[in-house]
């Protein structure tokens, strides 16, 4: 059979995440962040660094729907962020759990007010508190747990409705140093596993460089996009990986451009 006229048909991949000359303002006052432009592949795992005041935070709820542009457009799936809801989770700095339900309640939260059936619902609990090694804790309420087991039910219950996005705001900021290594290398076990997308804010430019394949660093008055850094590590990634001189030299030219965006908003 001959191939000749055949025409090849090339499928398109829509980015997880789009973001084009998308800029914020609030009201008649000052601009918080103007024309960022990025893409976030699927599978990626995009950490925002920045100075304080860059807009890091309002960028992520502009991704969640949480707060609409002024202009510019952001796609998430091809989608506006309010029609991606249902394909995307949201971890806070806190971890928001309703102190009256348990973990198990807390974790099916999602599916619960996603109408999943009782018995369904009850089966992707249990799987995902083995998945964040919670399964012992079940029926305990949060003022029994510790802050870095508190935040790995947000994850599990983040990680429930099973997103395609995970768009996660310096969840980890008050955890002690050990606390937030071994939660980091969990996630990144996590993210093998279920193959999300995920979009990452954090001050620490060590934890950017761990968990992320790029970083993208926002200057501060209007927040922009300053740099967009590759981070070619190789995964998987674990407390060896931090010891390494690959590690610490990316650590270092990423606090370099960081530190760059931060002398120039001081002299603004």
């Amino acid at each position: 059979m001959t191939t000749e006229g055949v025409k090849t048909i090339k499928t398109v991949t829509v980015p997880a995440i789009e973001l084009r000359q998308a800029t914020k303002r609030y009201g008649a006052g000052a601009t918080v962040l103007d024309g960022i432009d990025f893409k976030v592949e699927r599978g990626e795992f995009v950490s925002i660094i920045g100075p304080s005041g860059c807009g890091k935070s309002t960028l992520l709820k502009m991704v969640a729907g949480l707060s609409p542009c002024s202009d510019g457009v952001i796609a998430v799936d091809g989608m506006t962020p309010v029609n991606a809801r249902q394909i995307t989770s949201f971890i806070f700095q806190d971890a928001t759990l309703l102190p009256w339900r348990t973990v198990r309640e807390n974790v099916g939260l999602g599916l619960e007010l996603d109408g999943v059936a009782r018995d369904r619902r009850e089966q992707k609990v249990r799987s995902v508190l083995e998945l964040v090694g919670l399964g012992e804790v079940a029926d305990r309420f949060p003022r029994q747990l510790s802050g870095g087991m508190k935040m790995r039910v947000s994850i599990a219950r983040a990680l429930a409705t099973r997103p395609q996005v995970l768009l996660l705001d310096e969840p980890f900021a008050a955890l002690d140093e050990m606390t937030r290594d071994r939660i980091n290398e969990e996630l990144l076990k996590l993210r093998e596993e279920q193959g999300w997308t995920a979009l990452f804010v954090t001050h620490s430019v060590a934890e950017a460089v761990f968990l992320s394949t790029r970083v993208i660093v926002l200057a501060a008055h209007p927040g922009r996009l300053a740099h967009d850094m590759a981070i070619d590590l190789p995964f998987p990634r674990t407390g060896e990986t931090r010891m390494s001189d690959a590690f610490e030299e990316k650590v270092a030219e990423v606090s370099r451009a960081l530190r760059s965006v931060s002398v120039a908003g001081a002299r603004a």
